[in-house]
């Protein structure tokens, strides 16, 4: 194992280009290039035709490409590890058009279920790479989660049927197929290439990129990238060669996990059960499966309890006859509550489990990585096609590591409510959470997941100035109505990558060259929102550019978020956060602002 150095940076400042996608990319889809309402692009005037529909996946048994670099080849993005943080982010540089390598040591997806929920915005990525309608065909939408005490008292039902960001905020699947399907879809791109089987030796880093020296298959390899994805799990062997600790705690007991099919329970629904007498979780899954999670006490030893004999012995409490079920797997886990000290080296960025570590109590932990390749994927590919500076890498740690730290503080508590042992401090809980749900406010909070920590980038990539409501947060996604008559949900007409969007007005009417000038810079999609119904005035014939997408707030939901901020017009970055909110009129000094943080 090599060590891996760490050089001091020189990043010249490149001419300024439009910052997106490149020109004549073609997206999984009809076939037509990114930027659709890019100002002095292409006409593509009608909303219908910004809709990105994923092309057909390829079946499971067709070969994956990859296999064939040579020594002296260089990607501008390496990942190492292709379970779905990692296959997600080589989706979204496919989708972005960056070249690609992503290897794994693993020769195939691996079969056992592992995480099990896939949240709102997790679903939210995976529509704008074009595949949230392929994982959710083997996934249980809209699941509650319940808390119960001893003797069997529901003592809070969680079920967010809120909409606000296009999809469930809870919903189960099974993680094997999922990742199938993320890597399934790395076909569509050319420039992506995956080599499985593959496992990194040594990594080096210099002001100029990364080396990644890796055994596969076909022996020893070499590759260049500008820039690495370390998205390879929990023991990490890049955050190994960079020395970077993991802060925080391992929890001391350890859970035994059971994946059963052949499921006789009608439960549909996740329960957390605080039962000091062994707390213990069951969780519905697709295809009649079960996951049973039990706490381990002190004495009881790890390898005993997974015989077949101990297996079935916990089960027996909770099944009539647990000769009935499959054991699928049975493991015992160990919890931990840790964070990386620091997400960056160089030109070397850790995400997922390399990045953070938490328990399962939330379903957080796949989600955070998620987040935290969406966040960084797009300020890779602008910073690589020199269209932005370093110092945008670096607002990736800046924006993710505190939020990735709350998802582990809410993931830890959850567990510390379903766990007392101790009779008096269990009663003490069930008591406090039956009278805080007698509270209306309180109990909305609960039923809505409000508890939830929602991401809010106060310093980063966003408008500098006084923080008004809405900005460094994701903004919302409805369905809205088409001149077309159709209702896709709204990134569908934003395109994958940064969108000005003005309600009631055409957010560039009030703009100089010059003001525009920095909007292009953006090559961003221009969409103008109306009104239900709203009359002939309002149309594109009207817009300062004619390329701009006009839509229907067809259930009135985007009003009141606007009428909420007082402002008109958002700029949106391409992982669906608000960059900047203003109006029509001060757009241009935002923008132009906006645009300066890039180099």
């Amino acid at each position: 194992m090599g060590l891996c150095g760490r050089a001091a940076l020189s990043h010249p400042r490149p001419p300024r280009r439009p910052l997106g996608l490149p020109p004549g990319l073609r997206l999984p889809g009809d076939g037509r290039p990114a930027a659709a309402a890019s100002l002095g692009g292409d006409s593509r005037s009608r909303a219908l035709r910004a809709r990105r529909q994923p092309r057909r996946i390829p079946p499971a048994g067709d070969r994956l490409p990859g296999g064939s670099l040579a020594v002296t080849d260089r990607v501008q993005v390496a990942i190492v590890g292709a379970g779905p943080v990692g296959a997600t982010a080589a989706n979204l540089l496919g989708t972005y058009g960056v070249t690609t390598l992503i290897i794994d040591r693993e020769p195939d997806v691996v079969g056992y279920p592992r995480a099990i929920g896939v949240d709102d915005e997790s679903l939210r990525t995976f529509q704008t790479i074009g595949l949230a309608g392929e994982v959710l065909r083997s996934a249980i939408q809209n699941v509650p989660l319940k808390f119960f005490d001893a003797s069997g008292h529901c003592l809070a039902d969680i079920r967010p049927t809120a909409q606000d960001f296009g999809w469930y905020k809870r919903n189960i699947f099974l993680q094997p197929e999922a990742e199938a399907v993320l890597r399934r879809g790395l076909r569509r791109f050319p420039h992506v290439q995956v080599m499985l089987g593959t496992e990194l030796r040594q990594i080096r880093q210099d002001a100029d990129g990364v080396t990644l020296s890796f055994v596969g298959e076909d022996g020893a390899r070499e590759v260049r990238a500008d820039y690495v994805i370390a998205a390879d799990g929990g023991r990490s062997t890049v955050r190994g060669l960079l020395g970077i600790p993991l802060e925080g705690s391992t929890h001391p007991r350890k859970w035994v996990v059971i994946d059963c099919a052949n499921d006789p329970l009608e439960a549909p629904y996740t329960a957390l059960h605080c039962d000091p007498r062994r707390p213990y979780v069951c969780a519905h899954l697709p295809d009649d499966r079960r996951r049973w999670e039990f706490m381990l006490f002190p004495g009881e030893d790890a390898g005993e309890m997974l015989a077949p004999d101990r297996v079935a012995g916990l089960l027996r409490h909770h099944l009539a006859d647990p000769g009935v079920v499959d054991v699928i797997r049975a493991r015992v886990y160990t919890h931990h509550s840790r964070i990386a000290a620091r997400f960056a080296d160089g030109r070397i960025a850790l995400a997922g489990d390399a990045a953070h570590l938490m328990p399962p109590w939330a379903g957080q932990g796949m989600n955070t990585g998620i987040r935290d390749v969406t966040n960084l994927c797009w300020k890779l590919t602008a910073i690589v096609r020199d269209q932005a500076d370093h110092s945008l890498f670096l607002t990736y740690e800046q924006e993710r590591r505190p939020h990735a730290k709350a998802m582990i503080d809410l993931s830890t508590t959850l567990g510390r409510i379903l766990s007392p042992t101790r009779r008096s401090l269990a009663h003490a809980r069930n008591w406090f959470l039956r009278a805080a749900s007698l509270a209306p406010a309180v109990k909305r909070w609960v039923l809505e997941m409000r508890f939830k920590p929602v991401p809010r980038y106060q310093a980063g990539f966003v408008a500098p100035g006084p923080h008004l409501p809405g900005v460094g947060r994701m903004f919302v996604q409805p369905r809205v109505e088409t001149g077309e008559g159709t209702h896709p949900r709204l990134d569908d007409v934003l395109g994958p990558w940064f969108a000005v969007i003005g309600f009631e007005c055409d957010p560039l009417a009030k703009l100089g060259d010059a003001e525009l000038a920095a909007v292009k810079v953006f090559r961003p999609r221009i969409v103008k929102i109306v009104e239900s119904r709203a009359g002939e005035r309002h149309h594109r014939q009207h817009c300062a550019d004619q390329d701009t997408i006009v839509v229907e707030d067809v259930h009135n939901e985007l009003r009141p978020w606007f009428q909420a901020r007082a402002r008109d017009v958002v700029v949106v970055r391409p992982d669906r956060y608000v960059a900047a909110m203003t109006t029509a009129d001060e757009l241009g000094p935002v923008v132009t602002n906006l645009a300066g943080q890039l180099y």
